[in-house]
């Protein structure tokens, strides 16, 4: 590897700001105190949008990142509605960031909000206390940090810690914190996979670690099942890497206020998105291998497919092209409410 360092640590941290986006707003207004503060979109909860972040004000009503906005004010009529903001929220994110470098400790960045840190310390919950002092000392941001001796551990150990805390997740006390809670409790298990788990008689954390490996890899996989029972035992990585993070591809993609039932529209959606896309690959000069096309039906169901192009290219035409061709694969019978391109690049490292 090039341009960054990869530490074997003996602890891990995460470091996840409360509410951020929402809490930047406050900070930017602070007459939102307190006030149930929904981002997302336009700020316009009468548009197609979904939550980006809500205060905790607006979560005790039921909001949650990825919910519709309508759904949001129909749940809070007078919940304040703004619009993501993304370059005051990549400056305050790269404040924070620069602030945990300050801290002389590997950091590897996982987006605007949360981070990995490796740490060498005798003293973790020291430590972790110092990063919440010191971010919000630099920003007047709040963060909870949670300590593990991995990151599968420590990312779960955040969430015992919010807000505003910390809480340390590591093999002696692992199954005594998790091991009588739902597999979906696990980071990494979502709810198709629960279900499944749940079809199989596997419905905790502890069910799921003594399951057979050979059972399991027979289900799921040869790679996933065995990853699975993984996770039921906490095992996970403690590498921390501070090299950049490299995008495998970009996407772009286009929710439609009022659901298209023209198809010939479609590909003309399509075919701008791929244009747009191009776009994003060659500036950083590495040719597209493969285009993706996201389609999601009206009221809400989402299906995807893909191919590989010929030979790697940055031509917009081709791309273009090989985009509005996937789209004889959906049910064109259908109305569509998004559409999205994603192209895969070459190996950018």
């Amino acid at each position: 590897m090039s341009g960054g360092s990869v530490s074997d640590v003996h602890w891990v941290l995460h470091v996840d700001l409360d509410e951020f986006l929402a809490a930047v707003e406050v900070l930017r207004n602070p007459d939102l105190a307190g006030k149930p503060v929904v981002v997302g979109g336009r700020g316009d909860p009468t548009e197609r949008g979904v939550v980006s972040t809500a205060s905790y004000a607006a979560r005790a009503f039921g909001v949650r990142s990825g919910m519709p906005l309508r759904v949001a004010a129909r749940k809070i009529p007078d919940a304040v509605f703004l619009p993501v903001d993304a370059d005051v929220y990549n400056a305050v994110s790269q404040q924070v960031m620069d602030t945990l470098r300050g801290l002389g400790v590997t950091v590897e960045v996982l987006g605007w909000d949360e981070a990995f840190l490796g740490v060498e310390t005798d003293d973790p919950d020291e430590f972790a206390a110092l990063v919440r002092r010191s971010v919000l000392d630099a920003t007047r941001l709040h963060c909870s940090v949670g300590i593990g001796d991995n990151r599968l551990r420590a990312k779960i150990a955040t969430g015992f810690g919010k807000p505003q805390g910390q809480f340390t997740l590591t093999r002696d006390n692992w199954f005594a914190v998790m091991g009588d809670l739902g597999a979906g409790a696990l980071w990494g298990i979502g709810s198709k996979t629960a279900k499944k788990l749940d079809a199989l008689g596997i419905r905790t954390v502890r069910e799921l670690a003594a399951a057979s490996v050979d059972d399991m890899a027979s289900r799921f996989g040869p790679k996933t099942g065995p990853w699975l029972v993984g996770l039921g035992r906490g095992a996970g990585s403690a590498e921390v890497s501070d090299e950049p993070w490299v995008a495998r591809s970009h996407s772009r993609e286009m929710t439609f206020q009022h659901n298209l039932t023209d198809w010939l529209e479609v590909a003309e959606h399509v075919r701008r998105l791929a244009e747009r896309v191009t776009e994003d690959i060659r500036a950083e000069h590495r040719p597209g291998v493969r285009v993706e096309v996201k389609v999601r039906y009206a009221p809400f169901t989402t299906h995807t497919t893909s191919h590989a192009l010929p030979d790697p290219t940055s031509d917009p035409s081709v791309i273009s092209a090989a985009a509005v061709s996937l789209l004889e694969r959906f049910d064109q019978e259908r109305q569509v409410r998004l559409v999205g391109v994603r192209v895969e690049m070459v190996d950018g490292r």
